[in-house]
């Protein structure tokens, strides 16, 4: 198998996984190297596909999904629910960010889709050193959300609305937070 070849089949089998694939996984299915897997990887980034790396493996951004960000804040006793609603409603949670006054955007991928992903990250918080994301800002945060459609995101907006989970944008947070400065 040759290289073009090899990159077509890790976009084949990211694209039937909604987990993450490690890439040791993938070096050994396709008989190759973890290095080469990173440089495949690089190749495919290059040219427009976008992969994403997480600690538990690649993922790949499904193509006709609505994606919306929105800004929360509540307690750290409260993430579980948080998540919980968006993830019961059909949406996945891509990341987590906070603005900072003066850091800018800072960011983490989450790529939570299920009540499991769920338990895994709330299980990774409650047995670490470190606390959530969103107490840098006094509890806002934002995240990306992705679902299938415009009325799924409505929904969970709704249901977050409706929890008290939601906050307005303040005048000195800029409205595209990844547009270059």
């Amino acid at each position: 198998m040759d290289g073009a070849d090899r990159r077509n089949e890790i976009l084949r089998i990211l694209e039937e996984n909604d987990k993450p694939v490690s890439g040791l996984a993938l070096s050994k299915e396709l008989n190759v190297s973890r290095q080469v897997i990173v440089q495949d990887m690089a190749l495919l980034r290059a040219n427009g596909h976008s992969i994403y790396s997480t600690n538990r493996g690649y993922l790949i951004e499904k193509k006709n999904e609505a994606v919306r960000v929105l800004k929360t804040i509540h307690s750290d006793e409260d993430t579980k629910d948080e998540l919980t609603a968006i993830v019961d409603m059909g949406g996945q949670v891509k990341d987590v960010f906070v603005y900072h006054k003066v850091y800018g955007v800072v960011k983490a991928d989450m790529n939570i889709k299920s009540r499991m992903d769920i338990k895994e990250y709330m299980d990774d918080i409650a047995s670490g050193k470190s606390s959530l994301l969103k107490n840098v800002t006094s509890g806002y945060h934002y995240h990306t959300i992705v679902a299938e459609n415009e009325e799924i995101l409505d929904m969970i907006q709704e249901k977050l609305q409706e929890l008290g989970f939601l906050a307005k944008l303040q005048d000195y947070e800029p409205v595209n937070f990844w547009e270059e400065k």
